[in-house]
């Protein structure tokens, strides 16, 4: 944290120390619970050992995701009551456009329900059937509405990624020759659009460089391809070009943020995370032409275009969020507390991925659980085991959520094997993390007697969401399970 955000005070130049707080009060609380041990081996028994199936009043420290489960402020809550409902024209949609053009500089603006209805509406008109999408590491939602399109999407992310020790700042960087080997082999025109995501949420939340930003531009302006940003958490992805990149040491975020969606022909955003609200999302590009299609298109699947499927009043917060995102203190506040979370763990030498990226901090499954197989699933496991032991929810990102390749039908086998903490925005306190660090480490001191889960049940698409898992017993190799999971799999899926 920069010297000039805190106050000095005699006990901090005592202790050689300064410490930092949330730039806001709490005004409402809403009660928890902790069931005993009895009730959470019931619960997550009940939901398959997938923590997305638990019951939300059956958790105590809920941090499956950062997506919609951020506490507005109160100048939030006041625009709700200034929703105009109306079907068309309303005042709240010509409110969120202004400050979307305002802030991120793209010149068309169509809301949607959430982010991946912007995924669905930006595949259904950019790709075509056979054409190849390259992107910095693919997300869930992501790739699979880039395949239902035709696509096949490109994994160019740099070798640094997939190693959770790396210590490089910018993990979400594009290798250009990666990229450009690619354009090479099938050629530009079967090159739908570069798929640039900032931060990379499955390689931890790590940001991506503005050099990179720019490289990857000008390389895409030469060989006449579109760029598209996942702009998603682009506001974590500014406060490390702040911190990290020479030449933006005192710049605002705000700044930032707008000279990095420069670099892109459009953007998309599941508006539940940086814009700090619990619905919501919006696609913006340049191209009027391209805008009429998506226009054209949002009013078949999500609303008329000046809704896409969202309340006005929800509108209307987002609008206000995206602003209150930008500003300094929140922004410092927000990574401080990840990060404070992350350097409790590291510190008690429980294997993360390094860096601590800006939204959660990723266990290293494949650390945690060594003499685990990954067809045993280690990071669904993981999670499981942090329930179990404290009902905090985490969730899994590693081979059950890298889902099945749609030719072969055999499991994408990703790398990285983790499992996500993924703190929610203004809703947790510091004796929250360390409640959390606490029971990580104590899951940590007894990896060795984890034995792992079996799939029982896999829905057919993004099936981490509902897949239902079973414990290994004790000595039971997950390799016969492996062998025969296929048709097990298929009567599953019907």
């Amino acid at each position: 944290m920069p010297d000039d955000t805190f106050v000095p005070h005699t006990m901090g130049q005592q202790f050689g120390r300064r410490s930092w707080a949330e730039p806001w009060k709490i005004k409402m609380v809403e009660p928890i619970r902790q069931l005993d041990r009895a009730g959470r081996e019931r619960a997550i028994r009940e939901a398959g050992y997938n923590t997305f199936l638990l019951r939300s009043d059956d958790v105590y420290i809920d941090l499956l995701t950062d997506s919609g489960t951020n506490a507005m402020s109160d100048r939030q809550w006041a625009a709700i009551m200034l929703g105009d409902e109306a079907y068309a024209g309303s005042r709240n949609f010509y409110h969120l456009e202004g400050a979307i053009q305002r802030r991120f500089g793209y010149r068309y603006v169509v809301p949607t329900h959430q982010g991946r209805g912007a995924e669905h509406l930006i595949s259904r008109t950019a790709i075509k059937p056979g054409q190849w999408v390259p992107g910095n590491m693919y997300f869930t939602t992501t790739r699979l509405h880039q395949e239902l399109a035709g696509g096949t999407f490109v994994d160019v992310i740099i070798d640094e990624a997939h190693d959770p020790t790396s210590l490089h700042p910018f993990k979400g960087d594009m290798d250009l020759a990666k990229l450009e080997a690619l354009i090479a082999r099938v050629g530009p025109e079967q090159i739908a659009y570069v798929s640039l995501a900032a931060t990379v949420n499955m390689a931890g939340g790590q940001p991506v460089s503005m050099a990179n930003a720019r490289a990857v531009s000008e390389l895409c302006q030469r060989h006449g391809i579109r760029l598209f940003l996942d702009a998603t958490r682009v506001v974590e992805n500014a406060f490390f070009i702040e911190e990290r990149e020479p030449g933006f040491a005192g710049r605002s975020v705000a700044s930032i943020v707008h000279e990095f969606c420069s670099h892109a022909d459009g953007a998309w955003m599941s508006a539940k995370k940086d814009g700090l609200v619990n619905i919501g999302g919006w696609l913006a590009v340049n191209d009027e032409e391209l805008f009429e299609e998506l226009r054209n298109l949002v009013v078949v699947f999500e609303g008329l275009h000046t809704y896409g499927g969202l309340a006005g009043r929800d509108m209307e917060a987002l609008a206000v969020g995206i602003e209150e995102s930008l500003e300094d203190a929140y922004i410092r506040a927000r990574v401080g507390q990840v990060r404070y979370l992350g350097e409790l763990l590291t510190d008690w030498g429980v294997a993360i991925v390094q860096p601590v990226g800006g939204h959660a901090v990723f266990l290293d499954a494949r650390r945690f659980y060594p003499h685990l197989p990954q067809d045993a699933f280690p990071a669904q496991t993981l999670a499981a085991e942090l329930y179990l032991d404290s009902g905090v929810r985490a969730m899994e990102r590693g081979i059950a959520s890298a889902g099945r390749d749609p030719k072969t039908g055999d499991h994408h086998r990703p790398k990285l094997e983790l499992t996500r903490l993924t703190i929610p925005r203004r809703v947790y306190t510091q004796a929250h993390m360390d409640v959390v660090a606490e029971s990580v480490k104590a899951v940590w001191d007894a990896r060795e007697s984890a034995t792992g889960l079996r799939m029982v049940y896999e829905p057919k698409y993004l099936r981490f969401f509902q897949a239902k898992f079973e414990p290994l017993a004790a000595g039971e190799t997950a390799t016969s399970e492996a062998g025969g999971s296929e048709a097990a799999y298929s009567s599953s899926r019907g």
